[in-house]
Parts: structure tokens; C-alpha cells; sequence
């Protein structure tokens, strides 16, 4: 199931301000409330869509709703790929299926490789497929996104400017004057949402890569303007001497434009001369404050862990983590790098055919914009791959270490990637970061326990899921000879794929992708750099040549092998990395949000955790590191619970019980087994059940809902409530494009009627009426009546502490917004009482030094800044 939309009410940022605004600080709170907030904040609200008729999925859960992966999401492969194969499949003949059903992977692998050799109908129609996938350099796009950047710098809109011209300078060769003038343009939309130090990166990018001479001083006065506003002065002197100097030698100028530069000039230079004679007043420390790091003592057997963990081994539960002494709420749990991870593409840009024959590029923005593809920090200004148009980085640092990487290798791949989907991206990149010699010891380690497979002593258990002397201390398989779990490419392969339990449908999907990365691999000369060897341009073309089409090299059959593991590993084992995305351009009062699944990675020691609907910690996530912490008391000898998706809160046990399957096994969780045996309608049904449209008593039944009450006794078809129901969805959805189209007041009255009408036949308890009084707020916010806003999102808050309880997570966020709300509307007592609420619960789930926490003590110390008489009155 897909994270549900959330929207936060947020300020969003002003630029940050000059020297000469300091002294308003104390008189004006909402400025300085506009200042700190920025969209990397997240906040969640209520989830927008229903599953069922009655049960909402609740409200989306930091650290809950992260393991969640749907068949036919961009995982797996795209759809016609997957139909290509099982037609490929059912013409194999049952023979020759049972034949690859009871071989090894390696013989399995052989065969999948004869039925993609180059001719083959699947060859052609995965050909056909990739070109779908644009990730070449098309000079045609790159003026294109250009031209639309100029024309929303035009209108204003400088941060849908700055990404459009990211886009151009992607399709761009490296070191071209056109290159140069997307960054140069891209600093001019940077400077005008307040990223000096951005700005200046970028005017440095554009002059390296040949900015047109001609063109030079208008940059250098801008990067001077930059200098200033950062507080540097004598830099700032010293580019306005080198933009003399550059006139001087060009000669006259008489033009307009040239006019307009020299009285630019002109101002630059009098701000100088200001600044040099009150040198106090020169910058204003706007900077991060440097935060002290947790206390904590690491474990010497797990890696990234508390010492208060230990690692457990059983039958039954297999490996999983326990508490060796008793844990505090918050107390920090884990802190893991991941090993590998791979950024989820949404839908990639494509370019449509219109009517007239003229070519249009897609202007969405997706993940692929927004974020680093190596270490998923949010992007400013990317900085492009010099090979394709996809991958962008925020450092020319990062996008080096990703070629050396594994970029290399993967540059040429990117269409043939995308339409493979995530897993087989993943399961590439692992091997690549593991390196041949790794991936080839553990391929035949495995080889070996395959054999042991038909000694009758061993034939009883899985050499991955049985205690192996091999692998480490009492055993535990993952850990290394000295006995510790480390986050390594041992503990990734060791990792569980339930190879066994897999359908021979999907099975025989992954085997042909796999394939298919490989071929491209050997047929592109790519297999040296495959195998870490120094150039892949030595040996591998006439290796290729060597091979008979229906084969792989030696070392590609291995590597193969490792892959196929890794994508069968990834269905129980991916971890999705989630963040709150911004909505729209962020230029109205209010900021829309929603979570989105980030990227998909291996985190070997968070593998470890086993699933409860009932979890005992949060997980968060900053850039490619994952955080966990105790959501809750936790006594020696308990065991650590990470939730993989289905909350208690969220769902019923039979819903949760059949998500849960993916992961092939049955949860017997406390939560499960509580409601199982209790043999009662749940509580997520209760609240969320339908009430009767006569006397609002609960409605009871099945396909036919009968009054409670007695007295009343009026029956009515499930059916028809339900429909009532998706009509009233459908007009929320009417109202919030209102607000969209700034038509405020008329969303206002639509949501009141709907709100009205919904009290007749949902209980008051519905997260639906929760829903409503959150867009309410929302709207109230963006006209700035914060009084009502507040109190509509109070009403919100009433739900959320119903559903998730007073410390969950959920009131966290919703309190972070409530005390949004309030410093907006000068409601100083309250504002601060409700910072105090939202930071002794986010500090549990998020830790003391979370950006939101960070945000609440800016808040809190604004108020406390104000003057005496103004607390006092408020």
C-alpha cells in the first residue's frame, strides 16, 4: 500500500535577510518564523485516501510505513516486460519448466541465457522497451528546458527556473559553453531565492566551463552582490576591481544594457564603501549552530549498534535483537550506513509528440531532480553525470566517487535499468560496490552449502537459516570470523531470499532480467569494469568475441548468480528510504507535503529487526543513514520490533495478516493475537465504521448494516454507504483544487457542506472528519486567519490522539504544525505550551537533535525574546 498524502501547514522560507533587518527581530516574530522553517521539515496529517468503504489506512507513520513494497510498483520490472516473460515462460513446455524450477541457479541461469540470446523475440521487445527510457544527452532537450527555465524566471517562479535549467545543463557535454550558460542562468534563480554560497558554486561552474566572455561582467557583478551579502566584503571589493578592469579593456559601452551594468556597478560599489565603514554590521550570523553528538557506547559485536543490544539466534525467530538492559524512550538503538542504495525513479521525463510535430520535454519534477543519486542529500543545484542525462549529484565530490564507484558501469545501462525496475538496479550495484573477489568467494561458499544439501546430516536445514561454524562466534550466519554482525557484503548475502518460496513465475522473471544486465554488460565491453580490473577497454571486447551467443564469461555467470540472490533477498529485506516531499512551487502561505518513497536500500544490521504491528521503536532516515530509536520502555530480554508496514492502528488483523504475506510469513504478533482471540470487532473498524443516517447510533453487519439502537432499527446496504462515501471523497478533492486555484472561500464553503453531510453516516471518530478539519486549517492558514486554523487543527489533533495515542509520533507532527500555527498567530502563551508538548514526543521518536526539534527551539526562543509587556498581555 502506497504512503497516503499528507499536507503540513507551513510558512515557507524567506530568504535569509541582510545585516540591516537584525534590529526587527524582537518585534516580529512571524518574520523570524518564516525565516527558520524550511521545506526539509516534515510534518504529517491525515491520509487522504480510504482503502475500504470503512477503514481508512490511518495516519502515515514515520519508521512504519518504510518496508512497504507492491508488486508492479517501479521495483519490479515495467509491465510489458513482466507479460513478455511469463509468455516466454509458458511457451517453455512443462518439461523444460520443471527442469528450471529444480536447478541450481547457476544451471538455471545458463538456460535463461540461451532464451535471451541477441534475435531472440525477448531480446527485441526488451530492446523496444528501453528506448522508452530516455537517459542520453539530446542537445534538442537541453535548449528546450532552457527556454521554459528563462520563461519561469520570467513569471518569478526561480525555484521551478533553477530545476529546469538543472535539467538543461544534464543533457549538456561536458565543458560546452552551453553547459556553462545553464549554471550561469541557474546562479541568477539561486540568488533570488537567498543560496549565496550556492550561487557562487555555480557562477565558478559557469565561468570552468567557458562562460562567453562578453558576457563575463554581468556574473561577476552578481557574484560580487553575493559576496556582500554573505559578509564578505573584501572579496566582494576585489570582484568589483576585476569587473572594472574587464570594462576598461572592452572600451566604451553606450548601449542600454551596458548603462544598466555600469550603474550596477555603481550601487555594488557605494554598498562596499558602507559596509567597510561599519564593519560590525559586515554579516549576521545566519549559520547553523554546531549540535553536540548523542552520547552513546557502540557495540562490540553488532555494528552501528547500542551496547544495550545483543544478537540472538533461533529456529524459530532466526537472527533478531534483544534488549541486553532495560531502554528508555528515545534512547538511541542503531545508526547504519547503507550498503547499497538506489534512488526510485517516479515517472521519468519523456518527451510527446504534439499534433503540430513539435517536440515538448516533460516538466515534472520527480526524485531524480530533487535528490543526490548518491547520497540522497536534497538537490540545489545538481551537478550532472558526463555521461547521461539522469544522474545528478549535489557535489562534483559525489558524482566522482559514483563513477569510480559503480557509475561507470551503470552510465550506459540507465534505460535498460529503469525498465528493469529498482530490484535489479539494487542487486547490479551491490555486486559492483562488493567487488568480483567478494561476490565470487561467497558464490562459491554457497556452491559448497548447496552440496551439504544432499549429505542426509545436513539435508534438514538451510545452510542460511542453520548456525554455521564458517560463519563466525556461536555461528550466527552474517557474522564474520571474530564474531561480529557487521554491515558488510557478508551480512547482505547472507540475508534470507527464500528462494524456495518464491513462485516459479517470478522467479523466472528475475532470472531473465538478470540475464538481460549481464548480456548488456559482456555485449558493451563492460566486463572488466565489472570486475575492478583497471580499463574496461583491455580484454573484455575480444573476451565478448570469444563467447557463443548463448552464453556468459565465467566471471558474468558469477556475478549473475550473486544478482539473482540479491533480487529474490530484496522482496523481504528492501528497505524503502522515506521523506516528506514538497508540493507545487512552495511561493503560498501554506506548504503541501506529502511522503514519498525515496530510494530502496540493503540495511543488513536493520534487517535484523523482526516485525510486530505493535513496534517498540521509530525508525528515521538523513540522506542514506537510517536512525533507530525506542518508541517506548524496553525491559532486558525483550526483543526489538521494527513494523514493515501494516500498523495495528491503521488496519484490521486480517488486512495486516494478508499484506504481510510478501514477506512469507504469518504475524503472531502480540497485537495479532490479541484481536484474534478477542474474536471482537477492531478498534481501527470501530472508529472508522459507518453510523446510521437517521439517529447517528453505529451501524452493525456485514452487506447489510442494521441501527444499534434499538429504538431506531433502520437497516441500509453497505453499498450505498459506501458509495455515499467515495461521492463525499470526491467533493474534498473538488475543494482542495479550489484552494489550489487560490479560490479560497469557495473551498471553505464546500468543505463546511461536506463536513455537514458527513456527520450524518460517518462516526465522529472517522479519520475522514479528521481530514476535513485539517483542510479547513489549511485553508484558514493560507488566508492567514490563523485563530481559526488553529482551532480546526486542534479538532484534527483530537482524532490523531485517538487513533495513534498522546506520545506516538503521529501527535508529534501534528503538534509541531499546531505550534506552527500559533507562532503565526501571536498566540504566545499557547504557542509555547505547545512547543513544550511536541518536543517531549519528538525527541523520543526523532532525537534531540532533529531538524524539527531545531525548528521548535528557534520558535520557543523567538517568543522568549519578545518584550515583557507583549508576554504578559498574551
Amino acid at each position: 500500500m502506497a504512503p497516503s498524502l499528507s499536507r503540513t501547514l507551513m510558512v515557507p522560507p524567506l530568504p535569509p535577510r541582510s545585516a540591516t533587518a537584525k534590529s526587527s527581530r524582537r518585534s516580529e516574530p512571524r518574520s523570524r518564523f518564516r525565516r527558520v522553517m524550511t521545506p526539509a521539515v516534515p510534518a504529517l496529517l491525515l491520509a487522504a485516501r480510504p482503502r475500504t468503504a470503512e477503514a481508512l489506512p490511518g495516519f502515515t507513520r514515520l519508521g512504519a510505513a518504510i518496508r512497504r513494497w507492491e508488486r508492479g510498483s517501479m521495483a519490479l520490472p515495467v509491465e510489458e516486460w513482466r507479460r513478455c516473460a511469463a509468455r516466454c515462460r509458458a511457451a517453455l513446455g512443462p518439461a523444460l519448466r520443471e527442469r528450471l524450477e529444480a536447478a541450481p541457479p547457476g544451471e538455471a541461469l545458463r538456460v535463461a541465457c540461451g532464451l535471451l540470446r541477441p534475435g531472440a523475440e525477448e531480446a527485441a521487445a526488451l530492446q523496444r522497451l528501453c528506448r522508452r527510457a530516455r537517459t542520453g544527452k539530446e542537445p534538442a532537450a537541453a535548449r528546450w528546458y532552457r527556454e521554459e527555465g528563462n520563461r519561469r524566471f520570467g513569471g518569478c517562479c526561480y525555484g521551478d527556473a533553477a530545476l529546469l535549467y538543472s535539467r538543461a545543463a544534464s543533457h549538456e557535454l561536458p565543458g560546452s559553453p552551453e553547459a556553462s550558460l545553464c549554471f550561469a542562468n541557474r546562479s541568477a534563480a539561486l540568488f533570488h531565492l537567498g543560496h549565496f554560497e550556492i550561487c557562487l558554486e555555480d557562477i565558478a561552474r559557469a565561468q570552468s566551463h567557458g562562460y562567453p566572455d562578453r558576457l563575463l561582467p554581468k556574473v561577476l557583478l552578481r557574484k560580487a552582490e553575493c559576496l556582500l551579502c554573505l559578509g564578505r566584503v573584501q572579496d566582494a571589493a576585489d570582484t568589483l576591481a576585476a569587473v572594472e578592469n574587464k570594462i576598461a579593456l572592452d572600451g566604451i559601452m553606450t548601449s542600454p544594457a551596458h548603462q544598466t551594468l555600469l550603474k550596477k556597478l555603481n550601487q555594488l560599489k557605494l554598498k562596499v564603501l558602507e559596509r567597510e565603514s561599519c564593519p560590525e554590521a559586515a554579516r549576521e550570523t545566519c549559520g547553523d549552530t554546531q549540535r553536540e553528538p548523542e552520547i552513546w557506547e557502540e557495540n562490540d559485536s553488532i555494528s552501528g549498534a547500542s551496547s544495550s543490544l545483543s544478537l540472538k539466534f533461533n529456529t524459530e525467530k532466526g537472527r533478531h535483537l534483544v534488549a541486553s538492559r532495560d531502554i528508555l524512550p528515545g534512547q538511541n538503538l542503531l545508526k547504519e550506513e547503507a550498503f547499497v542504495s538506489v534512488l526510485c525513479p517516479e515517472e521519468g521525463e519523456s518527451c510527446l509528440l504534439q499534433d503540430s510535430g513539435e517536440m515538448v520535454w516533460d516538466t515534472r519534477f520527480t526524485n531524480a531532480d530533487l535528490y543526490c543519486h548518491r547520497c540522497l542529500k536534497q538537490l540545489l543545484a545538481s551537478v550532472p553525470c558526463r555521461g547521461c542525462s539522469y544522474a545528478k549529484y549535489c557535489s562534483q565530490n559525489c558524482a566522482d566517487t559514483a563513477w569510480e564507484q559503480y557509475h561507470r558501469t551503470e552510465c550506459s545501462l540507465g534505460a535498460l535499468l529503469l525498465t528493469l525496475g529498482v530490484f535489479c538496479h539494487v542487486a547490479l550495484r551491490t555486486v559492483l560496490l562488493a567487488g568480483f573477489s567478494e561476490v565470487s568467494r561467497l558464490v562459491e561458499w554457497s556452491h559448497d552449502d548447496d552440496e551439504d544439501l544432499h549429505n542426509t546430516k545436513a539435508r534438514c536445514k538451510h545452510p542460511s537459516e542453520a548456525p554455521d561454524t564458517r560463519t563466525g562466534t556461536r555461528g550466527i550466519p552474517g557474522c564474520n570470523d571474530n564474531g561480529q554482525y557487521q554491515s558488510s557484503y557478508r551480512a547482505v548475502f547472507n540475508l534470507l531470499p527464500h528462494a524456495e518460496k518464491h513462485s516459479p513465475e517470478h522467479k523466472f522473471l528475475c532470472m531473465l532480467s538478470v540475464v538481460a544486465i549481464c548480456r548488456k554488460l559482456q555485449e558493451a565491453g563492460l566486463e572488466a569494469a565489472v570486475l575492478n580490473q583497471e580499463s574496461s577497454e583491455k580484454g573484455s571486447g575480444t573476451k565478448a568475441c570469444e563467447k557463443t551467443s548463448d552464453e556468459l564469461s565465467p566471471e558474468l555467470q558469477i556475478m549473475a548468480e550473486a544478482m539473482l540472490r540479491h533480487v529474490l533477498q530484496l522482496q523481504c529485506n528492501a528497505q524503502a528510504i522515506t521523506v516528506m516531499r514538497e508540493l507545487g512551487s512552495g511561493d503560498g502561505a501554506v506548504v503541501n507535503k506529502k511522503p514519498v518513497r525515496l530510494a530502496t536500500a540493503f540495511f543488513p544490521v536493520l534487517s535484523l529487526l523482526n516485525h510486530s504491528c505493535s513496534p517498540n521503536i521509530s525508525v528515521s532516515f538523513s540522506g542514506t543513514a537510517a536512525t533507530v530509536r525506542a518508541s517506548q520502555p524496553i525491559s532486558s530480554g525483550q526483543e526489538i520490533f521494527h513494523c514493515y508496514g501494516p500498523h495495528r492502528c491503521r488496519m484490521k488483523v486480517a488486512e495486516r495478516q494478508q499484506l504481510l504475506s510478501q514477506y512469507f510469513f504469518e504475524c503472531h504478533c502480540q497485537a495479532c493475537l490479541e484481536e484474534l482471540e478477542s474474536g471482537d470487532k477492531s478498534v481501527v473498524s470501530m472508529r472508522n465504521s459507518f453510523c446510521c443516517p437517521s439517529c447517528q447510533a453505529s451501524m452493525q453487519g456485514e452487506d447489510v448494516l442494521c441501527c444499534s439502537n434499538e429504538a431506531c432499527a433502520r437497516s441500509v446496504s453497505r453499498e450505498s454507504l459506501s458509495r455515499h462515501l467515495r461521492d463525499l471523497q470526491r467533493q474534498i478533492k473538488k475543494a482542495l483544487e479550489l484552494l489550489r486555484d487560490s479560490r479560497a472561500d469557495e473551498a471553505i464553503k464546500m468543505l463546511l457542506k461536506c463536513q455537514m453531510d458527513a456527520r450524518n453516516f460517518l462516526s465522529p471518530e472517522h479519520l475522514l472528519m479528521g481530514e476535513m478539519e485539517d483542510h479547513l486549517a489549511q485553508v484558514y492558514a493560507t488566508l492567514g486567519k490563523w485563530q481559526e486554523a488553529a482551532r480546526h487543527l486542534e479538532r484534527s489533533i483530537q482524532i490523531v490522539e485517538t487513533h495513534h495515542g498522546p506520545s506516538s509520533v503521529e501527535m508529534g507532527h501534528e503538534l509541531f504544525k499546531l505550534a506552527q500555527i500559533l507562532f503565526n498567530g501571536f498566540a504566545v502563551s499557547e504557542a509555547l505550551s505547545t512547543i513544550q508538548r511536541a518536543e517531549k514526543i519528538l525527541t523520543v521518536h526523532c532525537g534531540p537533535q532533529s531538524t524539527q526539534i531545531r525548528e521548535l527551539q528557534e520558535m520557543k526562543t523567538c517568543l522568549l525574546e519578545l518584550p515583557r509587556s507583549i508576554l504578559q498581555r498574551t
